[in-house]
């Protein structure tokens, strides 16, 4: 007879110890409990007959591997075990919790969605040469450290969308995503600027997103609001300059933002742009604290005169903001998994989701740009229970959250937090 198995309980002495069968699955689960090292060495187990508590050698050093296993530790194991199902049920319940409760999203970047499948199929379409073979060398382009690398890649995918269509076909992609994340109400950001500078008009572009929003709202029941960034890596005279073409369709545009390259374009350098939006009746909120230094994010408040903070991470290094930022109830549109892939934090276990929350700061959770990121929304949700324990009620309060610092009207704000209520409360 060979060796015993402690996880199929075959082998061994016979009348020698055996492991209970709830300890088949710990070279799975508990491993490291286990002092599992995966190297091919002796197999003991302690001899529940011996008085002594001599090691019986039930194996060969190059047959299996060495687990060291007191009876003592028995009962130990079995409690660990019952406590990690006990743990999976309760992560699985706030997963539940996550699909089933509606959301709003208030920061992502249309073109930021755009799949490595679509970018193919597009540029097939338009006869854009990509400097990829296929949609697995794109894919694998999908890899970058930082936000500058994710930018130059983000502005070439920018380079198949040219039409009417195209435009309606990437919003109309996203939108399904949202019905499937259960997002009732998205807050959408576009570029202007990326698509005007090589030749599409603005026209083009923005009736492409709107034609699909009007279907959303009419085949998903899925409500929306439009944002205009400007690039901060251009002149504040070439944001004016989008500001006043987009003119005509300023009924339909429900604010202007702030994005791109944030290092060594502060917010001051569009202070006159966003006056004149303001002057304009348009909401403003910009990216500030994301790479940039809280001084960022001081200006964007002061200067700038936000609504909202997109990003905010860094505002923690400064115990004096967060208090403003908390009198203020100024919403922060945070994007895990984004600050994850740009190295705002190192590991998702250090996110500081929860330390936001319990400063009473006003956070959402947002996908940011989700096909690059290889996260939607309730990915991101699901990333933060599976690494920082987020509970049950900082997900109610991330999605309360998402509604109250939206640009809906009241009404509608509260028609969607009692929907919340009556759900959470069932």
């Amino acid at each position: 007879m060979g060796p015993y198995n402690p996880y199929s309980g075959q082998g061994g002495r016979p009348g020698g110890p055996k492991i209970a069968p709830e300890l088949r699955h710990l070279k799975r689960l508990l491993s490291s409990d286990l002092e599992y090292h995966h190297r091919w060495q002796t197999h003991r187990f302690l001899d529940q007959d011996a008085p002594d508590g001599r090691w019986l050698r039930l194996g060969e050093p190059d047959q299996i591997a060495e687990i060291s296993v007191v009876v003592g530790l028995h009962h130990y194991y079995l409690a660990r075990a019952h406590e990690y199902t006990g743990r999976t049920r309760l992560m699985d319940s706030r997963k539940q919790l996550i699909k089933d409760i509606p959301k709003a999203e208030l920061h992502i970047h249309i073109e930021g969605s755009l799949e490595p499948e679509m970018m193919f199929d597009l540029a097939q379409r338009n006869g854009v040469t990509l400097p990829y073979a296929d949609v697995e060398s794109i894919r694998t382009a999908y890899q970058f450290d930082c936000l500058q690398d994710f930018l130059d890649l983000y502005y070439q995918g920018m380079s198949v969308l040219l039409t009417k269509q195209d435009f309606h076909d990437l919003t109309w992609a996203y939108l399904l995503r949202c019905r499937d994340d259960n997002v009732v109400h998205t807050e959408i950001f576009f570029d202007p600027q990326g698509h005007t500078g090589r030749g599409v008009a603005f026209e083009t572009v923005f009736e492409g997103i709107w034609s699909a929003l009007q279907d959303g709202e009419q085949q998903l029941g899925i409500s929306s609001r439009v944002i205009m960034c400007f690039l901060r890596h251009l002149e504040q005279s070439d944001a004016m300059a989008t500001l006043e073409e987009a003119g005509p369709f300023l009924d339909r545009i429900a604010g202007v933002g702030l994005d791109s390259s944030e290092v060594g374009h502060p917010p001051g350098k569009f202070l006159d742009v966003f006056d004149r939006a303001g002057e304009l009746g348009l909401k403003r909120v910009a990216h500030a604290g994301e790479e940039g230094p809280p001084e960022y994010v001081y200006a964007a408040l002061d200067g700038l005169l936000v609504d909202r903070i997109d990003h905010g991470n860094r505002a923690l290094e400064d115990p004096a903001l967060v208090g403003r930022l908390v009198e203020l109830k100024m919403p922060l549109t945070v994007c895990p998994q984004s600050n994850l892939r740009l190295a705002v934090v190192r590991d998702m276990k250090d996110h500081p989701i929860r330390a936001m929350l319990a400063a009473g700061l006003k956070v959402t959770v947002n996908s940011d740009d989700p096909a690059y990121f290889g996260a939607y929304m309730n990915e991101n949700f699901n990333a933060l229970v599976d690494a920082v324990d987020l509970s049950a009620d900082e997900i109610i309060k991330l999605v309360k959250n998402s509604f109250n610092a939206s640009f809906l009207d009241k009404d509608s704000k509260q028609q969607h937090l009692e929907t919340v209520r009556v759900l959470v409360e069932d």
